[in-house]
């Protein structure tokens, strides 16, 4: 079943100080796509959520429908910041924006039904502090994990710039450079013209479930130069495509009844291996996906044997990798 686009970060969170200037870049949002021939925008609906408080019609943010680069469409003034904290003391207002995502042009309508995801957006009762009295880490990355979600069997796609917007606008006499270090071989390509992070392939869950990268950023301002890394980490999301297996190929188990055996004497078992998914919580709904009958016309065997159930989660290493899978117990 084609699902339609997605996003590969469950939220995005980014600082807004008062009066930085309308226009001003804030955060890139991605999309990956489940079809080639999906174009992907991306849509604001109207109200900012602010805890605490009813929803405040949003004035001051914007996002371009065709790249997903969200911006100040109006400077946020200390008027606008107390109306947004709501009599909030504290030096600093969070606040809430849903970003929609669509193949076609948006319809308002669709507020409610479409993809979307989260982006926090902490107000800060300051004005922008000057480029130079900034961490190298503040500088390079955002208080974002660099953690995403890709499905396995999707087309290839960008799904994250290493370049923050803000940053790059606001202090243009620094020098940001970015690399990705990854093993030989990993299916993610870094631009370093355009700092944007390309899956290049399909990936299949089954073959490898997650990948552990370095984005090292190198600042440099005259002679000084100063150097960070983080985790850059790619979990790959299951799709249901792998059917269950049989260990040795046998799908019958004989048994054996003898006379004068104990009720919940375990007469033959039948294991089933599953690399596809693992088990969910609650248990009753992996219980339900698999089911063990005793096929019979006789309602004494019915009434006398039963099937019980048991499973639990495994590990298997293909190419030397750790993937989740379930082993059931019949």
């Amino acid at each position: 079943v084609a699902l339609g686009l997605y996003f590969p970060r469950k939220e995005y969170l980014e600082n807004v100080y008062i009066d930085e200037p309308a226009g001003m870049p804030l955060l890139r949002i991605h999309a990956l796509k489940d079809s080639n021939e999906e174009v992907a925008r991306f849509h604001l609906c109207q109200n900012l959520i602010v805890p605490r408080a009813r929803p405040q019609e949003n004035n001051w943010f914007q996002i371009r429908e065709k790249t997903g680069l969200l911006y100040l469409s109006k400077s946020l003034d200390r008027e606008d910041f107390n109306m947004l904290s709501v009599g909030n003391w504290m030096p600093l207002s969070k606040v809430m924006l849903y970003v929609f995502l669509s193949s076609h042009p948006f319809e308002e309508k669709e507020c409610d039904s479409a993809t979307r995801t989260t982006v926090f957006l902490s107000l800060i009762n300051a004005t922008a502090p000057a480029c130079s009295s900034l961490t190298a880490r503040q500088l390079c990355f955002t208080e974002m994990d660099l953690s995403f979600h890709i499905k396995e069997n999707k087309p290839p796609g960008t799904f994250h710039h290493l370049q923050l917007p803000s940053v790059h606008h606001l202090c243009q006499n620094l020098s940001i450079s970015y690399k990705l270090l990854a093993a030989e071989g990993v299916p993610f390509r870094y631009n370093e013209n355009t700092t944007s992070v390309q899956v290049t392939q399909r990936l299949d869950r089954e073959e490898r479930e997650r990948y552990e990268l370095i984005a090292k950023c190198t600042v440099r301002e005259g002679v000084r130069e100063m150097q960070v890394e983080v985790p850059f980490l790619v979990n790959v999301s299951d799709e249901d495509d792998s059917p269950p297996f049989l260990p040795n190929g046998t799908d019958t188990a004989d048994a054996v009844v003898e006379f004068s055996r104990k009720e919940g004497t375990v007469l033959s078992t039948l294991t089933v291996y599953d690399a596809d998914t693992t088990p969910i919580y609650p248990l009753e709904s992996s219980r339900k996906k698999y089911t063990g009958t005793i096929i019979t016309d006789d309602p004494w065997i019915s009434e006398t044997f039963r099937v019980e159930h048991i499973f639990d989660e495994i590990h298997f290493s293909p190419n030397g990798s750790q993937v989740r899978g379930t082993r059931h117990e019949y």
